[in-house]
């Protein structure tokens, strides 16, 4: 009940926010961050671009069946993830073996997915698109139907000048989209902008925050995009070992992207496998660190004491402040009302 009275709270302070129109790419960089890494200049982006890449990503058509969308598993009042399981589930009602990442800040990212087995955010987009868990199709497939559609034909013309659709473009067009998922407009940044002050708590869980969880999840960013080991056995259902199963290399065993705490108050669940399904899990886990024989990251070896449950509490509190209402409910993201998405003609 408290959660959907804040999610309530939220809706109404955007009221006033958002205009009706836009008429550019809703995409920034933010004052005082770092550059972005994406590059700009391969795949400039465009208004255009961006509507193409949003029917796309909301499109159930780019499926096998026409069943899954993008959207199935990454819902944008949960930061772009999912919430109502622990593991991704695709087509046919099969499940995989982690939990969906959110799609946050992607242009600063260089590498993707829970082991970074993608190094480039314009061929992300073909993992899940073709995985036989999560969308099942073929990119040939996909080509043929979009190349099918006035529809589409339509917009990618429009977008990239191009009458015949290839998968350069489709997923050029798809990560449009996801660039555009910029969130910093939490309380944290308006706190750091001078518009507003922690309370107390907040002030307090900040300053914890800072001593034992920063070296991980760095300002502003709230990640370093590195690969951990966050103390957690194995999951012997899964038998994931992470980063390893990229680069095969024994060293890798258990490292797993560190992700970022923006909107993690409506993520959950949480870790790779979502086991945990709430924050105070998961800081139960992180202050009994120190007792546990499982291996675990130089940086959270400094943490070599019990959280109290008043300190527990404080870190909660501030990490609620990263939570951005104007991201989680934008109108620019969500699934496009006024036009018809699945325009296949002839599947």
């Amino acid at each position: 009940m408290k959660l959907l009275l804040r999610i309530f709270g939220m809706l109404l302070t955007l009221v006033f926010i958002f205009s009706a129109t836009r008429n550019e790419h809703p995409f920034y960089v933010p004052k005082h961050w770092p550059l972005p890494s994406y590059d700009f200049e391969a795949n400039p982006i465009s208004l255009d671009k961006f509507e193409l890449g949003r029917s796309l990503f909301y499109d159930p058509d780019l499926s096998r069946d026409s069943t899954i969308s993008c959207a199935n598993c990454h819902l944008q009042y949960s930061g772009f993830t999912h919430i109502d399981h622990a593991l991704s589930h695709g087509i046919d009602g099969k499940i995989g073996t982690r939990n969906s990442p959110v799609l946050i800040n992607l242009a600063w990212q260089n590498s993707f997915h829970w082991d970074g087995g993608v190094s480039s955010l314009n061929k992300q987009a073909i993992n899940p698109l073709t995985h036989a868990k999560e969308m099942d199709n073929t990119l040939h497939e996909v080509l043929r139907r979009l190349n099918n559609s006035t529809f589409y034909r339509k917009r990618f013309y429009q977008a990239f000048g191009e009458s015949t659709i290839t998968t350069d473009l489709l997923l050029k067009a798809l990560s449009n989209f996801t660039i555009g998922l910029v969130s910093a407009a939490s309380k944290y940044d308006h706190v750091k902008n001078h518009h507003a002050k922690f309370t107390e708590q907040e002030s307090a869980g900040y300053s914890l925050f800072k001593k034992y969880c920063a070296s991980c999840h760095q300002e502003p960013l709230f990640t370093k995009h590195e690969f951990k080991s966050n103390g957690l056995p194995i999951n012997p259902k899964l038998n994931d070992y992470g980063r390893m199963e990229i680069t095969n290399r024994s060293e890798d065993s258990l490292l797993f992207k560190i992700p970022t705490l923006r909107n993690i108050e409506f993520s959950f669940p949480y870790m790779h496998d979502g086991r945990f399904k709430q924050l105070k899990d998961v800081l139960a886990h992180y202050s009994q660190l120190h007792v546990s024989n499982i291996p675990k990251s130089a940086e959270l070896k400094k943490l070599n004491r019990t959280l109290s449950d008043h300190e527990q509490k404080d870190l909660i509190a501030f990490l609620k402040t990263l939570s951005d209402p104007t991201f989680l409910f934008n109108p620019l993201f969500k699934y496009p009302q006024n036009e018809r998405n699945a325009s296949f003609e002839n599947k």
